[in-house]
């Protein structure tokens, strides 16, 4: 593990594997650098990896408040770290992030995110996110976990088998950061003006099993994006197979 100082002094964790050029993976909501291993042991043969903690998971710190442009900084520390340029992957919200990096000018080479969640316009909400931060200041981090489960759609007897699962103790562990990935949702609609500024090659991924909201964000991005294209990935869904992934993602960056 290695650290870099994002600009507000936030400490970013981070790890490093493989050779060749910079490629920054960006992951999603119940996530941290650890989620993406199955991924990177794949890219790592062609490029050289980070992963990293988002702000407020595993050894990153957090600051006191949130704003999307602090995880723009972020990703800022870590393409510098990188060399100073990267393609970046991103996952779900991490999609997202990676969309507003480019958006604003961050040094990516080129760009490939699988599903932002632009869910449509009844979308998670600013009023939903303090609902989640409340929850967890209030000490009812299960409750606020159970609940953004629930947003995605997933039915009660699924809640309750991942209720029961090992890993449930680790997802209540990050409960308070999901604020951050409603957030970052946009209200569930594609931020077509700063999409538009965005001037780097960009791949728009989607599963051929996931819920129609994901093709249609993917197609939004092609749109706004100048250098976007979409592709779907038959048969997956929103938990994408990286042996699927990893081989559209290498061929696409080795291609830019």
């Amino acid at each position: 593990m290695d650290t870099v100082q994002s600009a507000d002094g936030t400490t970013i964790a981070y790890d490093r594997q493989g050779s060749g050029p910079a490629l920054v993976l960006v992951v999603g909501a119940f996530c941290n650098r650890f989620t993406t291993k199955d991924l990177s042991a794949i890219l790592s043969a062609d490029f050289t990896v980070f992963e990293y903690d988002r702000r407020g998971r595993g050894d990153s710190t957090d600051a006191d408040h949130y704003d999307i442009a602090l995880e723009v900084e972020d990703l800022a520390a870590v393409i510098a770290a990188a060399g100073g340029e990267a393609a970046v992957y991103g996952h779900s919200s991490g999609a997202a992030l990676a969309l507003e990096g480019a958006a604003a000018g961050l040094p990516i080479r080129s760009l490939a995110v699988y599903e932002p969640p632009y869910t449509g316009p009844d979308g998670p909400t600013p009023a939903f996110a303090a609902e989640l931060r409340d929850l967890v200041t209030s000490g009812q981090r299960e409750e606020a976990a159970r609940r953004f489960i629930a947003l995605t759609g997933a039915p009660p007897e699924a809640i309750a088998q991942v209720q029961a699962a090992p890993f449930w103790p680790a997802m209540v562990g990050l409960a308070h950061t999901l604020p951050y990935d409603i957030t970052l949702c946009n209200d569930g609609v594609p931020p077509v003006g700063r999409l538009t500024r965005i001037a780097i090659p960009t791949l728009a991924l989607y599963g051929g099993a996931s819920a129609p909201w994901a093709a249609s964000a993917a197609a939004a991005i092609a749109n706004a994006v100048p250098q976007a294209e979409s592709q779907v990935l038959d048969g997956q869904n929103h938990d994408v197979n990286p042996e699927v992934l990893a081989p559209v993602l290498s061929a696409y960056f080795r291609s830019r």
